[in-house]
């Protein structure tokens, strides 16, 4: 059936949500919702012809306000604790009813969309948003049905967003005004008190992590994925900081995404998604050509600031948050992978910016290392990056996106380790961090050592040289690489103090010993061998 609005399954009302006497906006092309966004003062049009927006008191996603209903589906299933906070059945009715009567009489605007590009596997999602431009976001972030789709559209999930709506923590059960609550049995993400969008797509992810490995047997990752032209896969992890997005964005390669993805026992990688939501801090066309570009008319950027006269985004300027954002499309970028899907990956790697020096430029692991260094999610923290911060300082977040995984860390990390041994995939820790000492000593490695190891991997350069294994790590690292220089490839050599070096080494490791005591219940013996040993004057 088509309304005035747009078009729409027949028979789909926001009534059956309990949400009345609205008028709802159905489906609306991204340049009509753009412009709306614009006309109602919620949004301003930029120089390239995208918009942006103010996301308000919150400006990015606020984990200790992330619920999950407790009831028959999770209660002995989820990891429940910090990360996957319960939430009570009853207090969920009651504020869901109190959401869709806010809602009720006023303008919504509807979509459906897809999450998952494989056939097999995907989930339909019908999204109802207070605001335009929320709207806009799940137009670019989610992947979008035909029309002959969205005629006979049958949502799975549903998920109703109400940025002005705020709780009462005291009546409602929750811990102040702003709230995502997923619940399993509803199929329902119901978010409220918070416009940053990132709360609708790791919603959906967050819920994804729980299904694909706990009911359907496949391997939820937070990461980006590439295709070579010889259709060889190859899989990104990392977090924020460790060059993820500019690693995985090779201009011989096809994207096929860059953050969520599913592994499936069928031979398939799969994106979640329809888009990308990149950072934009200190964005330049010279260090990322593909995000630049792709801020074009049908762009949504978020929290950003114009510079002086103009309406040309100063993209240096951190006045409201350094996690400025823009979501957009994929179809923005020229080199994709259409649909968003590729085999058994090739290669995989676990980036992780060492600050301390201590781990290897590039190290070949075996399945329990490469599960215990996915449970650990290891990465580092230097100065600048935080307020407080003012020597490196380890970040561990299991399976590289801890907020955002249900079920407990070693589900995932043993289910990789599996489908490792099955596949006889390549798993690689990438050090993108310092050598020749620690942060403040030391020197960044260079994005052109780094690419060209990356390269060698890729191509399978790294077959048939020599490894050395790390004395304290256990991890295997090649000697030789051609177009690297042999003295980096051992980070010890890279230090003058090599006495400092072992000291150093024997911290990290202590610190990834005591990270893994929370897991170590969990974890079979293959993944716990893969402990680093600390030597004897540690």
């Amino acid at each position: 059936m088509m309304n005035e609005q747009g078009l729409r399954a027949d028979n789909a009302t926001v009534e059956s949500y309990g949400i009345k006497n609205a008028t709802a906006h159905w489906n609306l092309d991204p340049i009509v919702l753009s412009k709306l966004s614009v006309d109602v003062g919620q949004a301003k049009e930029t120089s390239t012809g995208a918009i942006t927006v103010d996301t308000g008191e919150f400006t990015g996603r606020s984990p200790k306000d992330r619920f999950i209903v407790k009831d028959a589906i999770t209660e002995d299933a989820i990891w429940w604790g910090n990360i996957n906070i319960p939430f009570d059945a009853d207090a969920f009715d009651k504020l869901y009813d109190k959401v869709t009567n806010y809602l009720s009489e006023k303008d919504v605007y509807v979509r459906d969309a897809i999450a998952c590009a494989d056939p097999a596997y995907k989930m339909n999602l019908r999204v109802v948003n207070e605001y335009p431009w929320s709207n806009l976001f799940v137009y670019n972030m989610f992947i979008r049905p035909t029309e002959e789709e969205v005629k006979s559209f049958d949502p799975e999930w549903t998920v109703i967003n109400a940025p002005g709506f705020m709780a009462d923590p005291a009546v409602d059960g929750t811990r102040q005004s702003n709230f995502a609550i997923l619940n399993f049995t509803k199929k329902i993400a119901l978010i409220g008190g918070t416009g940053y969008t990132g709360e609708i797509k790791k919603g959906i992810f967050s819920a994804l992590n729980f299904i694909l490995p706990h009911q359907k047997n496949t391997l939820s990752m937070h990461c980006s994925a590439n295709i070579g032209k010889d259709g060889d896969t190859a899989i990104f992890f990392g977090l924020s900081g460790t060059g993820k997005t500019t690693l995985s964005a090779d201009p011989n390669r096809r994207l096929i995404g860059d953050d969520e993805h599913g592994w499936s026992d069928e031979d398939s990688v799969f994106n979640f998604e329809g888009g990308c939501y990149a950072k934009t801090i200190d964005l330049t066309e010279e260090k990322e050509p593909d995000i630049f570009r792709a801020i074009k008319p049908g762009a949504l950027l978020e929290n950003v600031r114009f510079k002086p006269g103009t309406n040309e985004v100063d993209f240096e300027d951190t006045s409201v948050t350094e996690n400025t954002r823009v979501s957009y499309p994929i179809y923005h970028i020229d080199n994709i992978a259409e649909p968003s899907i590729g085999h058994n990956p090739k290669n995989i790697f676990f980036l992780t910016c060492d600050a301390f020096g201590v781990l290897p430029p590039i190290s070949k692991m075996t399945p329990g290392q490469a599960a215990y260094h996915f449970i650990s999610g290891y990465t580092a923290k230097v100065a600048g990056t935080e307020a407080g911060i003012t020597e490196p300082v380890t970040a561990f977040s299991a399976c590289f996106g801890a907020p955002f995984m249900p079920l407990h860390p070693t589900a995932y990390g043993e289910m990789l380790s599996r489908k490792m041994e099955e596949s006889g995939v390549n798993v690689w820790l990438v050090n993108t961090g310092w050598s020749g000492g620690e942060y403040g000593t030391g020197e960044r490695m260079s994005l052109k050592i780094t690419r060209a190891l990356i390269t060698a991997a890729l191509e399978g350069d790294l077959e048939n040289v020599n490894y050395e294994t790390h004395e304290i790590f256990g991890l295997n690292y090649p000697t030789e690489c051609e177009g690297v220089p042999s003295d980096l490839l051992s980070p010890r050599n890279t230090w003058t103090d090599k006495a400092a070096y072992d000291k150093k080494a024997n911290e990290l490791a202590t610190k990834f010993n005591n990270n893994f005591k929370q897991f170590a219940d969990n974890a079979n013996d293959e993944i716990l061998a893969a402990s680093p040993i600390c030597t004897e004057n540690a």
